[in-house]
């Protein structure tokens, strides 16, 4: 146990704009270095976190992504290690990690539609009545915050995050997750959009609901096609 706390001191405060990067980047050095070593076990949470100086999320979110791409694993009575791969494996997999965040926004765009759209068909399949209340719920705040003239970048967001949990798919809505805040955080650095803009947004959403509320695969997929289409062409003008 000790030696698993001391290795604490090698994790490096950081103060930058996107922590979770960082924090993968320093797992990719430890790990080349021979600090960390395949079946080591990472400290708690709560002490990287404090180690890092960042919040809980940013540490759970570059986490998470190690270990949906197999470089990291949780184990019963364990906690998180790293995984029994070679030490030359697994800073490659880090690389590409890294290196799917530095594409371009339109790559993401085109691989969140996809996703989307079969989501959005699922969850008409599958919702059940609380899915859809929440769902419902969602859409009021998103439509708030729009008509009160905000961007509301994290109700769009929930609102799909949400469709793709009623869609009972985990590894669908696992792969929607892991590329929602990269979208997110890429979208804050593009200027206020118009609020007809925003307003198209609702609509578009609305009948994405509509064809999910009504248990209707075809309507809700479409519904979802469509809004993937024209939020693609606002943001590129093509």
């Amino acid at each position: 146990m000790a030696s698993e706390d001391s290795k604490l001191e090698y994790f490096q405060e950081i103060n930058v704009q996107k922590p979770s990067d960082i924090i993968i980047e320093q797992i990719r050095k430890l790990i080349r270095t021979g600090v960390l070593k395949p079946g080591d076990r990472l400290p708690p949470e709560r002490a990287l976190m404090e180690r890092f100086g960042v919040g809980r999320g940013y540490v759970r979110e570059a986490l998470k992504r190690l270990e949906f791409y197999g470089i990291l694993k949780t184990e019963p009575k364990k906690g998180t290690v790293v995984a029994s791969l070679g030490v030359r494996a697994l800073e490659g997999l880090i690389s590409n990690i890294l290196r799917i965040d530095q594409k371009d926004l339109e790559s993401l765009f085109e691989t969140r539609a996809i996703l989307e759209v079969q989501v959005a068909r699922l969850a008409a399949h599958r919702a059940t009545e609380k899915d859809i209340t929440e769902i419902e719920n969602l859409l009021e705040e998103f439509k708030s915050k729009v008509l009160a003239g905000n961007r509301a970048l994290e109700e769009d967001h929930l609102f799909h995050l949400k469709i793709a949990e009623a869609s009972k798919n985990s590894i669908l809505s696992s792969l929607i997750s892991l590329i929602t805040p990269d979208i997110i955080n890429m979208n804050r650095n593009v200027e206020e959009e118009e609020i007809t803009s925003k307003q198209n947004t609702l609509r578009e959403h609305e009948a994405v609901f509509l064809g999910i509320a009504e248990h209707d695969p075809e309507a809700a997929g479409a519904a979802m096609e469509q809004h993937m289409i024209m939020a693609y062409r606002r943001r590129f003008g093509k």
